[in-house]
């Protein structure tokens, strides 16, 4: 059994997973501390949603191993305190959204006494308290999304495991998402989120993995992953020859509308052109560093392997 440590919420070194002459998983080795969010990226195929049923105890290992919320993988009483909303869920459309959450909450243990008030919770936190005793099969998928997040929020679970939770919903149905994992955060719960989304992740996630083809090819916290500054982009007035003049110092300016790019300059030299701008009577309206997305950065790891 490879050496793992029992305070991350998910700590797994070298998994793999074989399906006959197919290794779906390769070689994984991952650590999620407790109370982050955490982001899980990589192609259609890559071995995502291996690593996502190996964690929960949905597949045994071929090889490789590790702990979820300090106990081994597929320890029940671990599992007991998991919430998962699959990428692919269904539940009964003769159901109310409130039924529904009633016979999950059965599932998991859930005291009847206890019941309506955790349900009720639940209701608010999703956003459908006032529907919820709408039949689920009239709900729009938006609104099946998010039962489906009600069920994995019920019991205050330690660890959120999240595929495409996102997916269905629409801008306003997003940033209620976004609030509801920045919650779940402030109470100490980690959630472990697979988005293809990945204006979301960035916008959330502390750290991100990358994988592909069964294995990690980047991972570290979102704003190293993503890197630093590679230049600056500025509006100043008056844009004539001494801007151009003490910007062809610091590299080679292109328009980009109203901005003016400068590539390649370093956090070092920002301060001193700033001065030099100010120095010559140029007005500056506005600067702001220029970094990759994640999406760009995905691909380019992608691209690399």
């Amino acid at each position: 059994m490879p050496t793992v440590s029992t305070d991350a919420a998910i700590d797994v070194a070298h998994l793999a997973k074989r399906y006959g002459d197919v290794d779906a998983v390769s070689d994984v080795t991952l650590r999620v501390e407790r109370g982050a969010i955490f982001g899980f990226l990589g192609p259609n195929g890559a071995g995502k949603t291996t690593c996502v049923k190996l964690l929960l105890g949905l597949a045994s290992p071929t090889a490789g191993g590790g702990t979820v919320l300090g106990r081994p993988l597929g320890d029940r009483a671990a599992r007991a305190r998991i919430g998962y909303l699959p990428e692919l869920f269904r539940y009964h459309d003769w159901m109310t959204a409130r039924e529904e959450l009633d016979f999950h909450a059965g599932l998991i243990g859930i005291e009847r006494s206890e019941r309506d008030r955790a349900i009720d919770d639940v209701l608010e936190t999703i956003g459908l308290s006032e529907r919820a005793d709408r039949r689920i099969g009239t709900y729009s998928k938006g609104m099946q999304q998010r039962v489906g997040l009600g069920v994995a929020l019920l019991g205050s679970p330690d660890l959120i495991v999240l595929d495409e939770p996102t997916s269905a919903l629409d801008p306003i149905g997003r940033i209620d998402v976004r609030e509801i994992l920045r919650s779940l955060k402030a109470r100490g719960a980690t959630v472990f989120l697979n988005s293809h989304l990945l204006g979301e992740v960035e916008l959330l996630c502390d750290r991100v993995a990358i994988v592909d083809r069964g294995r990690i090819a980047a991972a570290g916290p979102t704003q190293e992953l993503v890197g630093v500054a590679r230049g600056v982009r500025l509006k100043a007035s008056p844009a004539g020859v001494p801007l151009h003049s003490i910007l062809t110092r610091y590299g080679i300016p292109r328009d980009d509308g109203d901005w003016i790019v400068v590539d390649a300059m370093t956090r070092d030299d920002v301060p001193q052109l700033v001065r030099d701008l100010v120095a010559a009577g140029i007005a500056l309206h506005a600067i702001e560093p220029l970094t990759a997305t994640l999406e760009e950065r995905f691909m380019e790891v992608l691209q690399t392997r």
